[in-house]
Order: C-alpha cells, then sequence, then structure tokens
C-alpha cells in the first residue's frame, strides 16, 4: 500500500504505518509505526528507507520507541521514499513483500 498526498500525511491503519508531515513543503516528515513487529514484541525497530524509484540513498535507522509506537523523522531527498521496517532480530515487516511508498507532489 502507498500514499501520493501534498503535505497532508497518509496512513495505513490497517498495517499500522503513518507518515505525518512537519515541514510547510512536506520535506521533514515522520514515519510512524506500530505493526506487526512492535505487536510481537520487539525490542527495537529499524526504519530502513531510499528515495526516488531506485531506493537511492538507502539507509537504515533505529527508531525511537514512544508511547505511540515506533518513530523516526527523516528530510525527504526526492519527491518519493519507499520503506520498511525490521527488528533487531533481523524479522522484518515489509507490507508482504510490497514495501511502502510516500510521494509528495510538489516542493521539489
Amino acid at each position: 500500500m502507498s500514499g501520493t498526498h501534498s503535505y497532508g500525511g497518509w496512513t495505513d491503519s490497517y498495517r499500522g504505518v503513518q507518515v505525518t508531515p512537519l515541514t510547510p513543503d512536506g520535506r521533514e516528515v515522520t514515519i510512524a509505526y506500530t505493526g506487526l513487529l512492535q505487536k510481537s514484541g520487539a525490542q527495537e525497530i529499524y526504519l530502513h528507507h531510499g528515495f526516488g524509484d531506485n531506493w537511492h540513498s538507502a539507509g537504515e535507522f533505529r527508531m525511537e520507541k514512544t508511547p505511540q509506537g515506533w518513530q523516526k523523522t527523516i528530510i525527504m531527498q526526492d519527491n518519493q521514499v519507499n520503506f520498511c521496517f525490521k527488528d533487531n532480530a533481523q524479522n522484518w515487516d515489509n507490507n508482504d513483500g510490497h514495501n511502502w511508498m510516500y510521494r509528495i507532489t510538489s516542493g521539489f
């Protein structure tokens, strides 16, 4: 499942994923996760992401555990970010092999 928005944010409530823009141009976003890995008791969760169609500048970053779930704020380096999650035991949540994608339609 993926979302395309002009700064309005996006939610996949079924899988526990939410993207919230923090800046007027939509380039800084927080990705929040309350999905399968959290429900399975993961002690740490990492956001694996890359930008554009080819996942350029791919990286993996530890998410912060908050009362609302796991969160990581990133700065968009393109108008599209592709992402999935993994835990400290190397279990992945990649949306059944489809990953997630969030795209902003302006600001780049």
